[in-house]
């Protein structure tokens, strides 16, 4: 779908909403969010100004199900053929005879879905008994119902002597020889389906085949010519249509000729009707309690919770590389996976869903944990668990996709543009799931992704799926917010999120903490030299024991091992075998195992019995024999090892590398100081600038790099849309005079200064950049560079210099200066 932000309003919108109660005002509000965002509406007028932008329509679009879409596609199609300038119209009865809904329990599905269609202001009730809709409907689709663009639009290249020819060759007469006369008469030729047919009936043979084949296609895009108009092969029969208007020929663009919207119409007959399907999909129900439900749901939150401590701590101790082409690679993907011992699908989503949060940045060519990440780590399960799943439910991508359309494989954290098409197939998920009986789950998977793609049709589905959605359905239940086919207490507060953002900000928290038990503290310690942990390990036992010991598994319960090497890596980090045993004791279940303590104290009689000193480098021991083994060791040659004394070895290797080898070969030397004392030794905590960019001072223009948080929601919180509606419907049409220079209202300040220079905003538009200057919230702009290229940019830290904005570009990820007078559309961010 095509999706530009700004657009001019008539005014058919603005008096339908001020006749509406305000009941009905409010549901149109709380189906079009974006149309009640800051800054706070003053009158219908300013409501169906923003109502009224593609891009809103086009977000509303995303929402619809498969009948409410089905009809706005009808009505898009009919509205092709429409010759009003102002407003889009359309006849009821036109519409159910194309969806063939003329009467029974079609025709009362057809008028239950125009009122959800109206509750969306997508199309509402005309005074002249039509069916109006908004010009953006009919824009969103290329090719609504696989038709071409309408007649008149074909024809504006056409002077008035090819419009003689035209009517000529057709057996139609017009009222004068004006332009506009020979026009109005071939538009009601060819918008009549039985003048139509009769003419096709007197084509040749090949001619009616080819006009046939071509009514029932979908349209070819064509090419434009910039020097010369290469001729085309045509079709048989192909000249006979076009010298008579059913099939239209441009002179400047490459491709077949193309056939108006009408004439298809005609073509296809009555009997060929647009697709319309009311009834969803059915669902094979099961049995499944809500304590089966809550049961399968906590393990599954658990064992995701626990990866995902997992997956983030390989991340902060060894931050994965970045790819030239950004993102983290296959192979990074994997080296995360062994080391959290978890699959490539969860540290997908713990990735994802940890750089949305702002635990995890680039920083450099790495991907590095931020302070952020400490604080969360340090928090308990349910309350890490509560901060993913909200930032996954708001990503713009899928995280699970591993390939492309193409087949290539698919790195993660890949900065991506905002699709809606992601979002709505979480919430469609979970609302499809959310249909089925008490107590009941989907037998099948399939036919919940089925059920899901009646509810969400724009839904993004990937090309890895072997069934309906099949990636996102793992996904949901990797993360327990879907348990046996039914939607989980989770599943359900993200629901309930969605809908009202503060009334239910903290019932995600709940139903974490309720589903997720508190951190384990404690430790069983077996004989075999390991540490099993029920649940997910506190901050303080997960750092003791990944400080002393090798993790061997994570997820519902964790399991740790101890080895000589891993107590050395404790001792070299600054513990003493009676510090580490304490601590080890403290969190154990039951007294510590004798193997154990025999494998701290025997690891501790052999740690420091040889030092290694800077130089390049100075070994030296107490004791003269093992000096003496060492520089007649064989595996120890390459360091060039030579005895200066019986307690002084010289090697020709830096210390760092000769550390490295004399541990691979089995013995525990330390390093020391310059100053002689032992160097301790633990493992860095690479740690990036937090994410939020210092202010920019307005009036300069820097451009240098600065990192940048994920956008999050406006400030000042939900708007109360009954209030909202109340004052509207007591409010006057339009709540401002507009200034005679140039129709805008005037308020002053930043609105002022916006509208002296955007002369492609409306008023709307201007009040609404206005406002996120002023309060620093995210805004999204249409934007038409000096090459002519038009983009939609989400900007952020906004600066008003003008007649420039400077803003930091999510899309460039830079800091970038923009002309007001290019902005063409603005719309909440």
């Amino acid at each position: 779908m095509r999706c530009p932000i700004g657009t001019k309003s008539g005014p058919t919108l603005a008096t339908w909403l001020g006749g509406l109660d305000a009941a009905a005002l409010e549901r149109v509000l709380a189906a079009r969010p974006d149309a009640a965002a800051a800054p706070e509406l003053r009158s219908v007028g300013e409501l169906a100004d923003r109502l009224l932008r593609p891009a809103s329509v086009a977000s509303a679009l995303s929402r619809l199900t498969l009948p409410c879409l089905q009809v706005a596609e009808a009505l898009a199609a009919l509205s092709g053929v429409s010759q009003d300038e102002q407003c889009e119209r359309v006849e009821p009865a036109e519409l159910a005879g194309l969806l063939d809904a003329t009467d029974g329990e079609r025709a009362r599905e057809l008028a239950s879905v125009l009122e959800e269609l109206a509750d969306r202001a997508l199309v509402w009730p005309g005074d002249d008994g039509r069916l109006h809709l908004p010009p953006p409907l009919r824009e969103a689709w290329s090719a609504p119902l696989g038709l071409d663009a309408p007649l008149a639009r074909l024809l504006a290249g056409l002077n008035s002597d090819d419009l003689a020819r035209v009517l000529a060759k057709a057996g139609i007469k017009p009222a004068g020889n004006r332009k506009e006369q020979r026009l109005a008469a071939l538009l009601a030729h060819h918008g009549d389906p039985a003048r139509v047919a009769a003419l096709v009936a007197k084509a040749p043979a090949a001619a009616r085949e080819l006009l046939e084949r071509r009514a029932h296609a979908v349209p070819e895009r064509v090419a434009l010519i910039m020097f010369g108009a290469p001729q085309v092969n045509a079709a048989p029969g192909e000249q006979w249509a076009v010298e008579r208007g059913l099939l239209i020929r441009e002179r400047l663009r490459y491709g077949p000729a193309r056939m108006p919207a009408e004439v298809a119409l005609a073509l296809r007959g009555r009997d060929r009707h647009a697709p319309f399907t009311p009834v969803p999909p059915v669902v094979r129900p099961v049995p499944a309690t809500v304590p089966e439900v809550e049961r399968e749901a906590a393990a599954a939150a658990m064992v995701f919770a626990a990866h995902a401590a997992s997956v983030l701590a390989v991340c902060a101790s060894a931050p994965p590389a970045r790819r030239k082409a950004g993102g983290v690679g296959a192979r990074e993907l994997a080296r995360i996976g062994r080391a959290a011992h978890c699959d490539e699908l969860p540290v997908r989503l713990a990735l994802e869903a940890a750089s949305a949060a702002g635990l995890l940045a680039p920083d450099g060519d790495r991907v590095a944990a931020t302070a952020s990440y400490d604080t969360w780590a340090a928090r308990e399960p349910a309350e890490r668990l509560a901060v993913l799943l909200r930032a996954w439910w708001a990503l713009p991508l899928t995280p699970g996709a591993r390939r492309d359309e193409d087949g290539k494989a698919l790195p993660a954290l890949v900065a991506a543009a905002p699709r809606a098409g992601c979002v709505q197939a979480r919430h469609g998920l979970l609302t499809a799931a959310a249909r089925l009986p008490a107590g009941a789950g989907a037998a099948d998977r399939a036919e919940l992704g089925e059920l899901l793609r009646w509810l969400r049709p724009l839904a993004d589905e990937l090309p890895q799926d072997v069934g309906p959605f099949a990636t996102l359905i793992r996904e949901a239940e990797l993360l327990g917010v879907l348990a046996l086919g039914a939607v989980s207490p989770l599943g359900t507060a993200l629901l309930a999120a969605a809908d009202s953002a503060a009334a239910d900000a903290d019932a995600l928290s709940d139903a974490c903490r309720r589903l997720l038990p508190a951190a384990g503290g404690t430790a069983r310690f077996g004989s075999d030299l390991t540490a099993v942990i029920a649940g997910t390990p506190s901050a303080h036992l997960h750092t003791l024991l990944d400080c002393a010991a090798d993790r061997e598994s994570a997820g519902a319960a964790s399991v740790w091992r101890f080895s000589p090497g891993s107590v050395r890596r404790a001792l070299d980090a600054g513990l003493t075998p009676d510090a580490l045993t304490a601590d080890l004791a403290a969190v154990a279940v039951e007294p510590l195992p004798q193997p154990l303590t025999y494998l701290i104290h025997d690891t501790a009689r052999s740690h420091g019995r040889v030092r290694v000193a800077a130089a390049a480098c100075v070994i030296h021991g107490q004791e003269p024999a093992l000096l003496a083994e060492l520089a007649a060791h064989r595996a120890l040659a390459p360091l060039g090892l030579r005895l200066l004394a019986p307690t002084v070895l010289i090697s020709r290797t830096p210390p760092d590398q000769t550390l490295a080898a004399l541990r691979a070969a089995g013995y525990a030397p330390v390093a020391e100081e310059p100053d002689g004392t032992v160097r301790i030794e633990r493992a860095p905590r690479p740690r990036t600038a937090g994410p939020v960019p210092s202010p920019r001072p307005s009036g300069g223009r820097s451009r240098t790099r600065r990192k940048e948080p994920p956008r999050t929601a406006a400030a000042g919180g939900p708007v109360d849309l009954r209030a909202l509606a109340a004052r509207l419907r007591d409010a006057p049409q339009h709540s401002t005079e507009p200034d005679p220079r140039d129709g805008r209202p005037r308020t002053g300040g930043t609105e002022e200064t916006i509208a002296g220079y955007a002369r492609n905003l409306t008023s709307t538009d201007v009040r609404q950049l206005a406002h996120a200057v002023d309060e620093r919230q995210a805004v999204t702009i249409e934007y038409v560079a000096t090459s002519g290229n038009t983009s939609v940019r989400t900007l952020s830290r906004l600066a008003l210099d003008g007649p420039y904005l400077n803003a930091w570009c999510h899309l460039r990820d830079d800091q970038r200066v923009f002309t007001l007078s290019r902005i063409h559309g603005v719309m909440p961010g």
